[in-house]
């Protein structure tokens, strides 16, 4: 009988995705093959500690001593230990096969918890530390995407300390009217606003700066918001494509996760064939020229003249049973607990190819 590997659920973490990061994380503990692989819960609660969580039927983060994790950096036979040892401690393995991060947002995907999940040498889902911080970065991921000559919208960047320069009547001859004002390191459209007039200016800068030391202003592209899920390392393939129709002003954090009714998901897409492979072909682009590997979903505008436009990449999509990332997949033939499975393996594989290379350079005397 072939040994089950054991992954730990990270999920949590600082950042103003936290609660978004749970509902990911339940939904992975329900799907995942219990007859492959054992799992482990390890939280991160919003000042940064972690804890084990010892109870799968409910995904949260039990904030005490007795369950309070150390990470062991650099450790061949243990990774991971409770720092305060009781009697009542649960019971939780040194070591673990492979980690499947559901951190969305800062200190989760932007390639700190990588960085982190590399040192302590453990295999893990998804993007790495280069992928993973370009993706969280608006600002350098649309310069890179310019420079391979991918399509996307105008935009400017302002850091925090340049404020003062802001001029709206610039902006509007720069990228437009309306435009949005975004944070340049965010998720799930938190701190971002549409502007259409001068007054609703000042206010979305200041909101914006409220997440970020750097905010974009961008220009507003008039189009369907189409979306398509990548997955792979070395020969990535792209999925069917899904189209998010909003009911709100545009795609905000309330109409994501608060209405009920805040958008309607058509998957697939109602686009021709040929369109449909061109978001494909330009999926895979953008994964590749941002040098991604593991798992991404693209967002694109698709404007009535046909004329595609990048909007951005998310490395660590929501990964609810509803989604939009494992609804793609399930869409395209691959059911959630299959797209688990593969992602799994996607991270072994990838964890054993970098532990190919050389990390030590000795001079012959």
């Amino acid at each position: 009988m072939t040994k089950k590997l054991h992954v730990g659920i990270l999920f949590g973490g600082k950042s103003t995705e936290h609660e978004i990061s749970l509902l990911s994380a339940q939904s992975i503990v329900k799907a995942i093959d219990k007859s492959k692989y054992d799992v482990s819960l390890i939280g991160i609660d919003k000042l940064g500690q972690w804890y084990f969580c010892s109870d799968e039927a409910c995904v949260t983060i039990q904030s005490n001593k007795a369950n309070s994790l150390a990470l062991l950096p650099g450790r061949e036979a243990e990774s991971f230990k409770i720092a305060e040892l009781s009697h009542t401690s649960p019971s939780l393995p040194t070591k673990l096969d492979v980690i499947f991060p559901v951190l969305h947002g800062m200190y989760g995907e932007d390639g700190s918890i990588q960085g982190l999940l590399k040192l302590v040498n453990i295999p893990f889902v998804g993007a790495g530390v280069l992928d993973s911080a370009i993706g969280m970065d608006k600002d350098v991921m649309k310069r890179l995407l310019r420079d391979a000559d991918i399509p996307i919208s105008k935009f400017l960047v302002f850091q925090r300390y340049e404020q003062e320069k802001i001029n709206y009547h610039r902006l509007v001859e720069q990228v437009g009217l309306p435009f949005f004002v975004k944070p340049a390191n965010t998720g799930s459209s938190v701190g971002i606003t549409k502007v259409k007039s001068e007054s609703e200016c000042a206010a979305a800068i200041a909101e914006a700066f409220r997440y970020d030391h750097k905010i974009l202003i961008e220009e507003f592209i008039l189009g369907r918001e189409i979306e398509c899920a990548v997955l792979g390392n070395h020969d990535p393939i792209a999925s069917t494509v899904g189209e998010i129709i909003p009911h709100h002003e545009f795609y905000s954090y309330e109409a994501k996760y608060l209405d009920d009714n805040g958008a309607t998901l058509k998957i697939p897409a109602d686009v021709s064939g040929a369109i449909s492979a061109r978001f494909q072909e330009m999926a895979i682009n953008v994964f590749r020229t941002l040098c991604c590997h593991g798992m991404a979903r693209v967002d694109f505008f698709l404007r009535e003249d046909g004329e595609i436009f990048v909007n951005e990449i998310n490395t660590l999509p929501g990964f609810t049973a509803i989604s939009m990332y494992p609804r793609l997949w399930e869409a395209s033939g691959l059911d959630y607990t299959s797209l688990i499975d593969r992602l799994l393996q996607l991270a072994l594989e990838h964890f054993g190819e970098q532990n190919q290379l050389n990390t030590h350079f000795l001079i012959a005397k």
